[in-house]
């Protein structure tokens, strides 16, 4: 919806999107999260009935107040969901990817999973595919996979999962004791590059 030109506002505020850091959650939670150049958060931090459920963030994910949440290695790099596993996701990645420069980390296990069958054959249509394998990532069919650890797309242990879905909880993608780091999927693509969380702005040298 569109405002009428003659509407009033009580306040007014104004965002530079380019002065906005990528997010990555930390936590056990969507909420619990931090810049990906920002350090986790004391329990002090947050209101006192969310103070419970940080400390067992802590625990759960091996995780310590002060430290930084750049740099943590992961696992598995997830691009995908229904949440972000739209063409206009993959056509981002893609973008970066298809200049051949970029590999996924030997130590890493990446997934992309387009978010429909229409998305699938569009990808497909395009080439992008064939992009992704040839940066090191396995192109899966279409469906929900690692947002909720369907079929064999499970974390095992305690791996440590970049994902582009939109939940975190304990548990949620496949293991018990697996961790899962929500972010953007370009920020995905970065982790798995990196073979830990990083800035994709500084992977990529993408600019303001």
């Amino acid at each position: 919806m569109k405002s009428d030109a003659d509407a009033h506002y009580d306040d007014v505020v104004k965002y530079r999107a380019q002065d906005i850091e990528p997010m990555v959650t930390w936590g056990i939670t969507p909420g619990q999260s931090v810049a990906v150049g920002g350090t986790i958060p004391t329990a002090e931090a947050f209101p006192a009935d969310e103070r419970e459920s940080a400390e067992e963030a802590y625990r759960y994910m091996a995780l310590q107040p002060g430290q930084p949440i750049k740099g943590q290695k992961i696992d598995v790099a997830f691009i995908g969901s229904c949440t972000n596993g739209r063409r206009s996701d993959f056509e981002a990645v893609v973008e970066i990817l298809k200049s051949g420069r970029y590999k996924v980390a030997p130590h890493v296990q990446a997934l992309v999973v387009p978010g429909s069958m229409q998305i699938k054959r569009e990808i497909v249509a395009r080439g992008w595919d064939k992009i992704f394998t040839a940066a090191g990532f396995q192109f899966r069919e279409a469906g929900c996979s690692m947002c909720l650890a369907m079929n064999p797309d499970k974390l095992k242990g305690t791996e440590l999962s970049a994902s582009s879905s939109n939940r975190n909880f304990k548990g949620r993608q496949g293991s018990p004791t697996g961790r899962t780091l929500l972010m953007s999927p370009i920020m995905v693509a970065a982790a798995a590059i990196a073979g830990e969380v990083a800035d994709a702005r500084q992977v990529f040298g993408i600019h303001s």
